[in-house]
């Protein structure tokens, strides 16, 4: 652009000095002035030229600022792509567990949640964090899986060895070192264990065979609605409620510990009429299958056991994960009530010791 200026200033100069000489050498004071406004307008031309080309390497700049932020920022979710276990085969005693080992691919997935199931539950239940439970004798096949992805699974073969079942009979007896009540209370027919009743430490009878075919049902049910239900944690016998309860006081103090835990003999998964389902963590009542759950459970023989506002009564913190089996009669009368099991039996909940 300067080029074809400086010629066409040339070209404009070449001809008013020709003018001139044609004129006898007289330049008049109108050429003069154009020639000024011509230098003025190259002077304005470069002056935009430089403007547009700054304006443009702003631009250029401002757009590989933008860039280099949006690829900054924006991180692709870094998924699980497989998952492997330290043993694929489990071997246990009827209320014995054991808990095979997971370890998902790779190492800096995003979520690396698991979800366990078993196929059979009334031979081996297994927990949210897979603990394996052996129920009753028998075979199944406990499958986990990445929640981030579905098809990272793996399969473990259990073989669940029977166990003799002993049962004690009912005795109430006081002692200044241990529950007031230990033995099999059954109060309107329905079998009684909270923080004053216990039972005896060799009372081991697996999950309850009507308490589980009511599961399925129940499970059934909520499958046609459209809601997918499934056992975080079964039957526990008196040494594994031990072993847990212990671990939680070591964690939590025994005082806290005791408003979600219960000590061993307490414990209403020992009656093999209990069972947590799904997750077990409060959030878990605002979920589609928490609600259903609430509002159906009675339906098949169950209670939400430890109610929300109760916790003074039943001497739990609220548990929308935990159902127990009473029966249909029985479930429909203390649903419809709005009352806990302790206050529809109008019994206490209160360790002696």
């Amino acid at each position: 652009m300067k080029k074809i200026i400086s010629v066409f200033l040339l070209f404009a100069l070449t001809a008013s000095l020709f003018s001139s000489c044609s004129s006898g050498g007289d330049a008049t004071e109108s050429e003069t002035v154009d020639f000024e406004s011509i230098k003025e307008s190259e002077t304005e031309t470069e002056t935009e030229t430089e403007t547009e080309t700054e304006t443009e390497t702003e631009t250029e700049t401002e757009t590989e600022t933008e860039t280099e932020t949006e690829s900054e920022t924006v991180r692709e979710p870094v998924r699980v792509a497989g998952l492997t276990l330290d043993k694929y085969k489990v071997e246990i005693e009827v209320g014995s567990y054991d808990m095979p080992w997971v370890t998902m691919t790779p190492a800096d997935a995003d979520d690396k949640s698991e979800k366990w199931s078993s196929d059979n539950t009334a031979v081996a239940t297994v927990d949210a964090y897979g603990n394996i439970y052996g129920v009753a004798e028998g075979d199944c096949t406990v499958t986990v899986s990445s929640v981030d992805n579905p098809e990272a699974r793996a399969d473990v073969a259990v073989h669940v060895k029977a166990k003799p079942v002993e049962t004690a009979p009912v005795t109430n007896t006081p002692s200044g070192n241990g529950p007031e009540h230990v033995g099999l209370t059954y109060i309107q027919g329905i079998l009684v264990v909270n923080k004053t009743y216990a039972l005896p430490p060799d009372y081991n009878p697996g999950v309850d065979p009507e308490a589980n075919a009511a599961l399925e049902e129940m499970f059934a049910g909520a499958a046609a609605d459209g809601y997918t239900l499934w056992v975080a944690s079964g039957f526990r016998s008196y040494d594994t409620q031990n072993w847990l309860y212990n671990n939680y006081v070591a964690m939590d103090g025994k005082a806290a510990a005791d408003t979600y835990s219960a000590r061993p003999g307490h414990s209403e998964h020992q009656t093999g009429l209990a069972f947590d389902l799904n997750y077990v963590y409060d959030w878990f009542a605002s979920t589609p299958e928490g609600i259903w759950l609430a509002n159906n459970s009675w339906k098949y023989g169950f209670i939400i056991r430890y109610q929300q506002n109760k916790e003074a009564i039943t001497g739990y913190k609220y548990e929308p994960w935990h159902v127990r089996y009473i029966g249909r009669d029985a479930a429909k009368a203390v649903y419809e009530s709005g009352l806990c099991l302790e206050e529809y039996l109008g019994i206490d909940s209160v360790y002696s010791y």
